[in-house]
């Protein structure tokens, strides 16, 4: 395993995807697709797309040496008729994951949800994809 906290963090987020989301998700009365996190391409899972940086930094932060990052998972879904309801169950899901565990497994002082966002396609029935941009503020202790 790498020694920078960026990769950890990641990761940690990956393994929360494949762990515990995906059980909340198997647990519903309703099927839903579950996360995979690999290169496969088909219907019968979502991939999403997990992107990080680092962000500024408040006073008290800067004081206390806590890094900060934000991070952005980015699910898109082609359209159907539940893919509205799709997008608000994995919000709620991952929502309720974090929940269990803001440190992500001890790799993060604190990791909170600060934006959720849902978009439909532009045009409706005309085969475009939904879109769920969940954004987090993940606190770690500083490096330095």
């Amino acid at each position: 395993m790498s020694d920078f906290i960026e990769i950890k963090i990641i990761d940690a987020v990956k393994k929360l995807h494949r762990g515990r989301i995906n059980e909340i998700l198997k647990n519903w009365n309703f099927l839903i697709p579950l996360f995979e996190i690999s290169e496969y391409i088909g219907t019968s899972s979502v991939i999403p797309v997990i992107s990080l940086s680092s962000c500024e930094q408040t006073e008290k932060e800067r004081i206390i040496q806590l890094d900060t990052y934000v991070m952005t998972i980015t699910i898109t879904l082609p359209e159907s008729f539940d893919s509205e309801l799709y997008c608000y169950g994995y919000a709620h899901a991952f929502e309720k994951a974090l929940n269990e565990d803001v440190t992500l497994g001890g790799v993060a002082d604190r990791a909170i949800i600060s934006n959720k966002k849902y978009t439909p396609p532009k045009k409706p029935n005309c085969g475009m994809e939904w879109e769920l941009i969940i954004s987090l503020r993940i606190t770690v202790e500083g490096m330095k």
